[in-house]
């Protein structure tokens, strides 16, 4: 598995760092973020946000928060995905 840093939440401190990256042959999207708190967890997994899923987060899932200043990196990231899943090049 090879991974393509896209980039790093700017504001953070050296012991925890929002990050995104593009993995390389499936282009799927990775984050490394803040987990959510109590209180976020239990509002995301107190119902059901789509049809025929039931409510909660599964034990192999959680919630993470992204900082709004890192949209950027996401779009950035998110066109990287796009070009690397329909084969074209790299900018």
């Amino acid at each position: 598995m090879a991974l393509e840093f896209i980039g790093i939440d700017p504001t953070s401190e050296k012991d925890g760092s929002p990050t995104v990256w593009v993995e390389e042959e499936t282009a799927d999207l990775i984050f490394q973020g803040e987990k959510a708190d109590e209180l976020l967890a239990a509002l995301v997994g107190g119902q059901s946000w789509a049809p025929d899923h039931p409510a909660g987060i599964p034990a192999h899932e959680w919630v993470m928060r992204i900082p709004v200043h890192m949209v950027p990196i996401i779009r950035k990231a998110c066109d990287v995905a796009e070009r690397r899943a329909a084969g074209g090049s790299e900018l």
